[in-house]
């Protein structure tokens, strides 16, 4: 007990001195840090740690030949483009309920519900277009002709041949492609097609006012072979004038959306059908009022004739 006791007493004072030297190291850090002069010792130190660091984090020759760098790239900005529009995703749904609310309201007749198909794209090497796409989807599968092909870029076409398994969609880059089209901002109104250095020529233009640089480029719904709001491209200049780049997403492989067409069909294409019983009843009345006029000319044409 005394042995035991004898080294605990001798070690309260090794403590104390550890203790009061850690007090001085940590003093001293902190006037290193408020020195200029220590400041500019310590620096280049620091510089040069600091670059081996990141040298030793950044990716190696194994992780670029396994793709693993490309990977991680593409993570790191999908959770930086999530992160983005979780902060939408709550205005997006109030603003939605707040529309439907002022639809119901004002008795809006909407957009009657449509269902589209996905089609897989395939290329097309002789075709009688310059730029067209053939998919494997028909009229078996609920394609209808005019319907509108889109990705999630943008507007891509319209199937301008229709087959009962596979369709042929003229792209929105060829010359002989029409789209009525509108200024998101600015609310211009022209027609799009395309050209040979793949982007969107804009004419019938209106007199006044033009497109705004840099403003997104929509479908204006007129025609009715394409609705209101589709992406088309964005607004850019080349060469002094103002010109369409398409915002669909490029490249023959890959997957289009086929929606149908959303033009308004005439009156006569589907005439009111008319009651037979209204019809019967409406030539008994005509027949009464033909006798009530008969009746009251005659009685113009004695009148005279007795005085």
């Amino acid at each position: 007990m005394a042995r035991l006791r004898g080294k605990r007493l001798k070690a309260r004072p090794v403590r104390r001195y550890a203790l009061i030297v850690a007090l001085v190291v940590l003093f001293a850090i902190l006037l290193a840090q408020t020195s200029p002069r220590l400041q500019a010792w310590i620096d280049p130190a620091r510089t040069v740690a600091a670059d081996q660091l990141a040298s030793s984090a950044r990716p190696g020759l194994w992780d670029r030949i396994t793709g693993k760098a490309a990977r991680d790239e593409r993570i790191r900005e999908l959770e930086a483009e999530v992160r983005e529009l979780t902060r939408y995703r709550s205005v997006a749904i109030s603003m939605a309920a707040r529309l439907e609310a002022y639809e119901d309201m004002l008795n809006i007749m909407g957009e009657p519900p449509v269902r589209g198909v996905t089609a897989r794209i395939t290329s097309e090497t002789n075709g009688p277009f310059r730029e067209a796409i053939l998919v494997n989807a028909g009229s078996l599968q609920g394609v209808e002709q005019g319907s509108y092909a889109e990705n999630e870029g943008g507007l891509v076409g319209r199937v301008v041949q229709l087959g009962e398994r596979s369709s042929r969609v003229l792209l929105v880059t060829d010359f002989n492609s029409r789209v009525p089209v509108m200024g998101e901002a600015s609310g211009m109104r022209a027609i799009l097609f395309g050209d040979r250095d793949d982007l969107g020529t804009l004419t019938d233009l209106p007199e006044r006012g033009s497109f705004i640089l840099g403003e997104r480029v929509l479908t204006s719904g007129e025609g009715g072979v394409f609705p209101r709001g589709i992406v088309v491209g964005e607004v850019v200049e080349r060469g002094g004038d103002l010109r369409v780049e398409f915002g669909m997403t490029r490249g023959r492989g890959g997957f289009v959306r086929l929606m149908p067409s959303m033009k308004i069909p005439k009156p006569e294409a589907f005439p009111l059908e008319e009651d037979p019983d209204a019809a019967a009843g409406g030539d008994g009345v005509e027949g009464d009022g033909a006798e009530d006029e008969t009746a009251a000319s005659d009685s113009q044409t004695a009148t005279p004739g007795g005085d």
